[in-house]
């Protein structure tokens, strides 16, 4: 179709645009366009060259601002048209359908973020540089400041706070005992007065007899104590001694524990292994009687079955209550003479009858094998005109082949020679696939 506009519109009618629109019609098609074409360019032409003055046309009246704004909207429209043929044009776009610009813009913000937390991290860690220094100068004055603060304490203490200067000092005095006076001399200590505390009336004064009066307690109460710590001493070893004793007394009655109940698991066994003896001579006797009622069973059973009416045969047995012809099926011998006499003859007018069949049904074969071979024979006659009738008609065919073989390559020729001489130029396919819409 866009061919056939472009010769339909077009006033010079190129030599090639006809071309390429006769390689896409039949030969009827292009005659009657052909003429149809021709007609529409004859008369494009006399109007074009009935103008009175063709260069008229390039004189433009003043632009005014609404052909501005036109002019302002058509460069607008062809831009976006521009931008769209850049995304429809280009395979990257139409086939894998990404957005290149934006990608790209991605990409472009993720590394200018990437630069910049690179860079608040570097300030991060210079930061932490600058705090982590200013931080152990800080400590450092500090330590020093504690330092020179508990020195100045130590030398205001040795200086102002010694202990001698404390009024309480005479209380802990590691000293007091060795320089200071004992509190009485002796009895007649003329610091002994009545607040000293040191003397009283009727106070006994016979301390050395005293003193040695509680040494002799003392000495007393440590031998006591000594007869104690042995006598619990003799105790314990005497318990030690008992316990030890109990121990081999339960021993020793472990073992005759022991000693019993193997003696007591002996008895049981033997009255196991009699009990065991017992029942077996006696499962033993009870075998023996059965194994004897077998047999006499048996015996019994195989007496029966000799004197019985299955083995004897007797046609009797077979009666049933249904009559005659319906015999008991578990005790049926056979039948008698006469019956197999009936039986033999009924089978051989059975087998006269079988004999008729088969040479009436060979006989109707043999018709049918004829009848058969007939329609065979008619078949194949027919398949052969067939086949005959088949090589002719392949035989026009091909003749028929060949001949518009002929005609198709005559008029190959003359397409090539005559309508095809004029191949297109580049310029006629650069004007396909330049609009996006």
């Amino acid at each position: 179709m866009v061919t056939e506009y472009a010769l339909l519109y077009s006033p010079l009618l190129p030599v090639r645009f006809f071309v390429g629109f006769l390689r896409t019609c039949s030969r009827s098609t292009i005659v009657r366009r052909f003429i149809i074409t021709c007609t529409y360019a004859q008369q494009e032409t006399a109007r074009i060259d009935s103008s009175s003055n063709f260069i008229e046309m390039l004189k433009f009246p003043r632009s005014t601002g609404e052909d501005r704004r036109i002019a302002a909207s058509i460069e607008r429209r062809r831009q976006i048209e521009e931008e769209r043929k850049k995304r429809i044009f280009n395979p990257r776009y139409r086939k894998i359908g990404i957005d290149k610009e934006f990608l790209d813009r991605q990409v472009e913000e993720k590394r200018q973020q990437r630069e910049e937390e690179r860079a608040k991290e570097c300030q991060l860690d210079e930061s932490l540089v600058r705090s982590s220094k200013i931080a152990l100068q800080l400590e450092k004055e500090q330590a020093e400041e504690k330092r020179r603060i508990n020195e100045e304490i130590q030398a205001f203490r040795r200086l102002h706070q010694r202990r001698e200067d404390r009024r309480d000092y005479d209380l802990y005095d590691p000293d007091a005992l060795r320089t200071s006076l004992p509190c009485r001399v002796g009895d007649d200590d003329p610091r002994l007065g009545l607040a000293s505390a040191q003397k009283f009336q009727g106070e006994d004064y016979n301390f050395r007899e005293q003193d040695r009066m509680k040494k002799e307690e003392m000495r007393w109460w440590v031998e006591k104590q000594r007869k104690e710590r042995e006598a619990a001493e003799k105790e314990r070893k005497d318990a030690e001694k008992a316990y030890q004793e109990a121990v081999v007394s339960r021993d020793e009655r472990a073992v005759e524990l022991e000693k019993l109940e193997r003696e007591c698991r002996r008895r049981l066994n033997e009255a196991n292994a009699s009990f065991n003896r017992a029942l077996a001579e006696e499962q033993e006797h009870r075998r023996l009687c059965e194994a004897a009622q077998d047999e006499e069973d048996k015996k019994a059973e195989i007496y029966n079955h000799v004197t019985g009416d299955f083995l004897t045969e007797a046609p009797e047995q077979a009666e049933s209550s249904h009559g005659p012809k319906k015999p008991l099926a578990t005790r049926y011998k056979g039948m008698t003479a006469d019956q197999l006499k009936v039986f033999r003859d009924e089978q051989a007018q059975q087998m006269e009858e079988i004999q008729k069949m088969k040479l009436n049904e060979k006989r109707i074969n043999e018709e049918w094998d004829r009848l058969m071979n007939a329609h065979a024979e008619t078949a194949q006659a027919y398949q052969r005109e067939l086949d005959r009738k088949k090589t002719e008609l392949n035989k026009k065919i091909a003749e028929e082949n060949l001949r518009l073989a002929e005609e198709q390559k005559s008029y190959q020729e003359y397409l090539n020679r005559v309508v095809y001489k004029n191949k297109p130029s580049p310029e006629y396919f650069s004007q396909f696939n330049k609009g996006t819409r």
